[in-house]
């Protein structure tokens, strides 16, 4: 690359820098899902902070006793979101005792408070709890009731399953019973022999009496090990509830996504991007508007083999003549040879390998040069992924300029999780990439500032354009950084068979409803310049 086009792309890049929204809007609809999973404490109701006062009494005590005055007490917040939060009180017993060297006998659960073991400590923490309880009473979260509710407006069922054996009483003191079709508490899971969380079993016993897969319900958790036992489960959709800060943490342990409020949370769930034409067309009322595409997913249907993945003649033409109307840019994760061939039209910007590669309709091509210099990190990935997955059937490994990517669309699914651990071996001796998730993919590519979202407002400003003359249009989870970046200002419109959690503001449900939308825009193009 010159001088001159480094400097365009670096003064480009900077212009780019736009506020854009960090939270995704997680879609509860009655399309998708029938039942929504509750968990209690720190969800519905602020007993959280009284769970974490009764295990600070119970423990401080505990280890005064048998350490003296210089035991390390219990951290009511570090300690407990490690180690009890969401799990069954023996469980918590036994963890925290874990984390601090100790070792007992379980003991039973009809154990005096006073004895030491397992079921005797935990029955102490228990009477600490009820004194708080009788002599505190309960708070609620506001937005908590309001969305079972809207929920139960909607005909959607709602359960609440808590690992507390106090879950009745914690209902009744806030006066809640009735919001709940059923509930599976603490005392019920241990009548059933189901083990605590973060096993899945008291989802899924939940899920069973409402007669619904798991698959058509969500969890909405704030424990780490609830998540995680809502991850285990196959739930549909795990809402992570961060309340306390560690959004990030949830997210590691299988949240989809995370609120800080469950106001926001959708329950209609998003508009038809072609249902809502007027609406959109009055946000482009100036008849300005910069189009930019994905391929695979969006333009063509998802193949089993990338190469699979052909544009119809009736999609290129569309996209053909509406190139004569506006700009437009196909964004891929695709090589650019590659997505050319494909589409095969000159007059189209292409930003290709996740916007580390961009071409204009001019013939100039810009490179990230940070990327450019990493290549030879690529090159020892793709090495050892090569290597180590070779004996793996169905799995691909794909190597592009500056990302290597595995595809185990046709791999056994009892092989996945040995190609995941490949993937994460190889990623963990690779600190310089990063890995970026996508359907039935996984790639490394430099650890770089840069995605789709950043790409296509970079794209957005060299076409002289500003972000409310932006559409874009994405299927995959790899767009989420694109639609995040549209979501404020401009027009971003997903591409799902069942709603997920996405910054969107609107659907299209297929490829072919993308064709028939583009054709809408195209004619209002036309008519708006007749």
């Amino acid at each position: 690359m010159s001088v001159g086009l480094k400097q365009k792309y670096r003064r480009k890049a900077m212009a780019s820098k736009q506020k854009t929204s960090s939270l995704l809007r997680p879609v509860i609809s009655a399309q998708a899902f029938d039942l929504v999973i509750f968990d209690l404490d720190g969800v519905i109701t602020k007993t959280a902070e009284l769970h974490a006062a009764a295990w600070k009494h119970l423990f401080d005590s505990y280890l005064q006793r048998r350490q003296g005055t210089d035991a390390e007490p219990f951290d009511a917040d570090a300690d407990y979101r490690a180690y009890v939060d969401g799990k069954p009180r023996y469980d918590g017993v036994k963890s925290f005792l874990a984390s601090r060297g100790i070792t007992l006998p379980y003991g039973d659960p009809g154990d005096d408070p006073m004895k030491e073991t397992i079921c005797g400590l935990g029955n102490a923490k228990n009477q600490a709890f009820l004194a708080l309880l009788n002599e505190e009473g309960v708070q609620t979260y506001q937005d908590a009731i309001d969305l079972v509710r809207r929920l139960r407006e909607e005909g959607t069922a709602v359960v609440v399953v808590s690992s507390s054996k106090s879950c009745l009483a914690i209902l009744q003191a806030a006066g809640i019973t009735d919001l709940f079709e059923e509930r599976v508490n603490g005392l019920e899971a241990a009548k059933l022999g189901l083990p605590g969380k973060p096993a899945p079993d008291t989802f899924l016993e939940a899920a069973r009496r409402i007669g619904v897969e798991p698959a058509r319900a969500v969890v909405i958790e704030d424990a780490l090990s609830g998540v995680e036992a809502g991850r285990k489960g196959g739930f549909g959709l795990v809402i992570g509830v961060d309340r306390v800060g560690q959004r990030n943490v949830l997210l590691q342990h299988g949240a989809d996504v995370v609120v800080t409020q469950l106001s926001e949370i959708q329950v209609m769930g998003l508009p038809s991007a072609l249902d809502s034409l007027a609406a959109i067309y009055k946000r482009l009322s100036d008849g300005h508007v910069a189009v930019f595409l994905d391929y695979d997913g969006t333009l063509t249907p998802i193949a089993a083999r990338p190469e699979d993945a052909a544009l119809s003649d009736s999609m290129r033409e569309t996209i053909r003549a509406l190139a004569e109307y506006c700009p437009i840019a196909i964004v891929t994760g695709r090589t650019m040879d590659d997505i050319k061939d494909r589409v095969g039209l000159d007059n189209l910007n292409y930003a290709t390998d996740h916007g580390f590669e961009i071409a204009h309709p001019d013939g100039e091509r810009i490179h990230h040069e940070q990327a450019a210099s990493m290549l030879p990190v690529i090159d020892s990935a793709e090495e050892g992924l090569r290597a180590r997955l070779a004996k793996i059937r169905g799995t691909m490994v794909e190597r592009k300029r500056f990302s290597v990517a595995v595809h185990y669309r046709l791999t056994a699914p009892e092989d996945i999780p040995a190609v995941t651990q490949v993937v994460e071996e190889v990623h963990a001796a690779h600190p310089d990439l990063r890995k970026l998730e996508g359907k039935k993919v996984v790639e490394l590519q430099p650890r770089v500032d840069w995605d789709k979202g950043k790409v296509v407002l970079w794209l957005l400003r060299s076409l002289g354009l500003a972000c409310e003359h932006m559409l874009y249009i994405g299927d995959d989870v790899t767009d989420e950084d694109a639609l995040r970046a549209v979501a404020d200002c401009g027009i971003g419109i997903v591409v799902w068979d069942r709603p997920r959690a996405t910054a969107a503001a609107y659907y299209l449900t297929s490829p072919a409803e993308v064709e028939r939308f583009l054709r809408q825009l195209l004619q209002h193009l036309v008519d708006a310049k007749a």
